[in-house]
């Protein structure tokens, strides 16, 4: 894990029990604890983070606008789709009913799992350890929200995803366009190795990109879903 996260590990522990899911401990019953105080601590982690790194940014920014780009950067869509761009689906361990229910893909869970291994790596490392993890993992968020985008970077999470699984090639197609010129409707397709794994529409070409690179994470850019 430590590979993946970029980190060093002093203390396993903290990752351990990030890892371990409540129907899993519900399951083993021997004292074991779940991820969910981590869940908790590593959400306030990510809020203080966050908002302290908007607040010396936008120095002018009202409360209010402060709080919207906050909630679109760690809104727990966001979370998940970074969570699975990071691989870290592969380390958490369920109990077995929520293994056969496919739990591992749901996007509360990972989302969960993301706050999670933030609270590891506060109480293993630190506020800055936490600090540089959380803003180098989600700083196409901050620069989308910056932009007046409350999307996360869906093209961006696909590219590392695919990366990582070395597939060669991501590729958008527009598959279909309708109405008129000052109200167009695009269908874009995304397609890794030419194989389509996913679809978005929006009035935007760019945004109907993003949707489709959206649309194939939530799938597990799995061509064949």
């Amino acid at each position: 894990m430590a590979r993946e996260l970029d980190i060093r590990i002093a203390d396993e522990r903290w990752y351990r029990q990030a890892c371990y899911h409540a129907s899993y401990v519900n399951e083993r019953g021997d004292g074991l604890s779940s991820n969910e105080r981590l869940e908790y601590l590593g959400d306030a982690v990510l809020d203080l983070v966050i908002g302290h790194y908007l607040f010396e940014r936008y120095p002018h920014m009202p409360e209010g606008d402060l709080s919207r780009l906050r909630a679109a950067v760690v809104r727990g869509n966001a979370l998940s789709l970074r969570a699975r761009a990071m691989g870290l689906a592969r380390f958490v361990v369920l109990g077995k009913g929520e293994e056969q229910a496919s739990g591992r893909e749901r996007p509360a869970l990972l989302a969960d799992l993301f706050e999670a291994v933030v609270g590891a790596i506060y109480l293993d490392q630190g506020l800055e350890a936490a600090r540089t993890f959380i803003l180098r993992n989600l700083a196409e968020e901050l620069a989308a929200a910056a932009e007046g985008d409350s999307r996360a970077n869906y093209k961006a999470m696909l590219q590392e995803a695919v990366q990582g699984k070395s597939v060669a090639q991501i590729t958008y197609h527009v598959v279909a366009e309708s109405g008129p010129e000052h109200a167009r409707v695009w269908i874009c397709e995304v397609r890794v190795d030419e194989r389509p794994c996913g679809r978005g529409t929006d009035s935007s070409k760019r945004r109907a990109e993003q949707e489709a690179a959206r649309d194939a994470l939530l799938r597990g850019w799995n061509p064949d879903a």
